[in-house]
């Protein structure tokens, strides 16, 4: 009898310990699958150089954030300075290594901030629809409705410059689009079948929503925040260059630009190279977006 007891624990042991395996090489398979694509091997490299550049900055610039050396002012790239100089003679290349931790700062918070307010609203409103859909999705429909510059500015205005205001800034003003994407994926999930089995076994609206509703609406909201990313990015780049945004002498992409426009004449280095860095992220991110959106769409990855 023991013997028999014996031998049916053995075969489940490994039949556990083959599911998880199983399990591991299904997630490797699609890591490797998901890297196949150029745009996610593209993607990856571009901000995965911008991210060690950001972390690391302070290690990797050849000069400090601020250093400044007049007597090599307004310098074209040289073997000492790779991207020449600014009108105060500070090294271009450190200071958007610099600017990149700003920048990807911003990116990622605003993001944040603005798929925290966004996506309960548009949870709530899907879910309980009638009057209080119609309130959350009319006060929506009309913070959409001012144009996004004013709207940024006006917010930057009422708060201050700095870069935690310029996050919340742009936070406040992306989260209508998170409220809209979250309320149709909720109306079409409510309707499901194991929402309906859970409202029949009594379970808690909160509970519905949280344990039943959100972990099937969340990859929408994975490529949105994937591809916002580069939006928030430049839309901080705008207001520094404005001038509202970042309080120099700190570096971000656009204080550099808008320092570097009164002298492009002179020296067009100064304000080409963080463009052209802002460029790079902002399509890295779109590429990486992309491919996201390919995997988790089944409409578009396919049937395995």
């Amino acid at each position: 009898m023991s013997q028999a007891e014996g031998t049916a624990v053995i075969p489940e042991r490994l039949t556990d310990a083959t599911i998880q395996l199983a399990r591991r090489k299904s997630l490797w398979q699609q890591l490797v699958e998901f890297m196949k694509d150029p745009k996610a091997s593209i993607a990856t490299v571009i901000l995965g150089g911008f991210i060690v550049l950001a972390v690391f900055a302070p290690l990797i610039a050849p000069f400090g954030e601020n250093e400044q050396n007049p007597r090599e002012s307004l310098q074209k790239p040289n073997s000492k300075h790779w991207l020449g100089t600014d009108r105060l003679g500070r090294d271009v290349l450190s200071r958007i290594i610099y600017g990149s931790r700003v920048s990807v700062r911003v990116g990622l918070i605003a993001v944040g901030i603005a798929a925290v307010i966004g996506v309960p609203l548009g949870l709530v409103a899907g879910f309980f629809g009638r009057w209080v859909d119609e309130v959350i999705m009319r006060f929506v429909d009309a913070w959409i409705a001012f144009p996004n510059l004013i709207l940024l500015l006006g917010i930057v205005a009422i708060l201050g410059p700095g870069t935690t205001n310029v996050m919340i800034a742009i936070g406040l003003n992306s989260f209508p689009i998170y409220a809209r994407l979250i309320r149709g994926q909720t109306l079409s999930v409510k309707e499901r079948d194991f929402v309906l089995a859970a409202k029949t076994l009594g379970a808690s609206q909160i509970g519905i929503m949280a344990k039943h509703i959100f972990p099937n609406t969340i990859q929408p909201i994975i490529v949105q925040g994937s591809l916002a990313v580069g939006g928030a990015v430049l839309a901080e780049a705008g207001l520094s260059f404005l001038g509202i945004g970042v309080k120099p002498p700190t570096a971000t992409w656009g204080i550099i630009i808008q320092e570097g426009f009164s002298v492009i004449r002179v020296n067009p280095w100064v304000s080409l190279t963080p463009g052209v860095a802002i460029v790079l992220f902002v399509l890295a991110v779109n590429l990486l977006g992309d491919r996201l959106r390919d995997v988790l769409d089944p409409r578009l990855r396919g049937v395995r």
